[in-house]
């Protein structure tokens, strides 16, 4: 099970008092203070676990709350620390403040590690308040009070390359040929409806991660057919692959409207590396080519079914991502 969203309650612990306290001791009438201070109360932190993929977790525990600090003792002892709450959550895991919509965590590197609610801090002990006017002094702190609030998490894939295109134009079938991934694969629209990661070896050397996603349709930036929920995945992609069917009647008319509908989305992605593949060659009669329009972007024509095209599209994604890595 894919889980892309998720809504979820974290509450830090709350700090320990600190103590007021007097030294009882043998033929000391009057001891001085030795109030210890309270412990800190537990963070709650998200940390990023390579191992995760999916935030279907969160469909059974919704609330998080770290531990509360002991409070303080005499003879100095100070209170036992809160254990905090870690929350792990897959790479490329977005928190955000759940009434703002304020960003308060991207996880977008491994081993990333954010403290997403402070835990109390303890309290003092009477032995600090301790002067030269007053040497038995009767006050402690009370241990600070806790963070809690409602997140919202989001997870956008990381992949360098994302395939955009509409639904059943062979993005699945491509993933499927070219890496070890398994998507469904059907000749009918929505086949995909999560998206799919594969890892695509280059060569000997080199590998790339390729993303699929459900398939776009006209008005898919305002929440149609499988909408926004899933043109997130290709916000972080490095290279975005358009597939647009050989038996089109207007490839150039379908690319720009696939282009159209990520642009509405997020003018971002227009920034992005892009290529077309023309696809699903093996349909057109022995011989004859599909015709391509003169458009400013680079095309391959491609058959993932009889593997035709596939090295030259494959080596040629591996150079750009290459050529990506050696500018960051």
């Amino acid at each position: 099970m894919f889980i892309d969203e998720a809504k979820i309650s974290v509450k830090s612990g709350k700090g320990g008092n600190g103590c007021m306290s007097f030294r009882h001791e043998k033929n000391i009438e009057r001891g001085g203070p030795d109030g210890g201070d309270g412990g800190d109360g537990g963070d709650v932190i998200l940390l990023v676990n390579k191992d995760l993929n999916t935030l279907v977790d969160f469909k059974f525990r919704q609330h998080f709350k770290a531990g509360t600090g002991q409070q303080g003792m005499g003879a100095r002892k100070h209170g036992r620390n809160g254990e905090d709450e870690i929350i792990q959550v897959p790479l490329g895991t977005i928190a955000r403040d759940a009434e703002t919509g304020e960003i308060l965590a991207d996880m977008s590197e491994p081993g990333d590690k954010v403290v997403i609610a402070k835990g109390g801090r303890g309290g003092r002990g009477n032995v600090h308040f301790a002067t030269a006017t007053n040497q038995a002094p009767r006050r402690s702190d009370y241990g600070g009070m806790i963070e809690e609030c409602d997140l919202t998490l989001e997870l956008k894939l990381l992949a360098d390359v994302g395939l955009v295109g509409f639904p059943n134009a062979g993005k699945s079938t491509l993933l499927s040929r070219v890496s070890h991934a398994h998507p469904k694969i059907a000749d009918y629209p929505f086949t995909t409806l999560q998206p799919n990661l594969g890892i695509v070896k280059v060569g000997t050397t080199q590998s790339l991660v390729m993303a699929d996603i459900p398939g776009i349709i006209e008005g898919a930036h305002e929440g149609k057919g499988l909408g926004f929920r899933f043109l997130r995945h290709i916000e972080r992609t490095k290279i975005l692959l358009f597939l647009v069917e050989c038996m089109s009647e207007d490839i150039e008319a379908d690319y720009k409207l696939l282009l159209n509908e990520i642009a509405s989305y997020s003018e971002k992605l227009l920034k992005k590396p892009r290529i077309l593949a023309v696809t699903k060659t093996d349909v057109l009669p022995p011989g004859e080519t599909p015709e391509l329009p003169d458009l400013d972007i680079e095309t391959i024509v491609i058959s993932s079914v009889k593997g035709e095209g596939l090295d030259k599209l494959v080596y040629r994604l591996g150079d750009i991502v290459e050529s990506l890595s050696d500018t960051d």
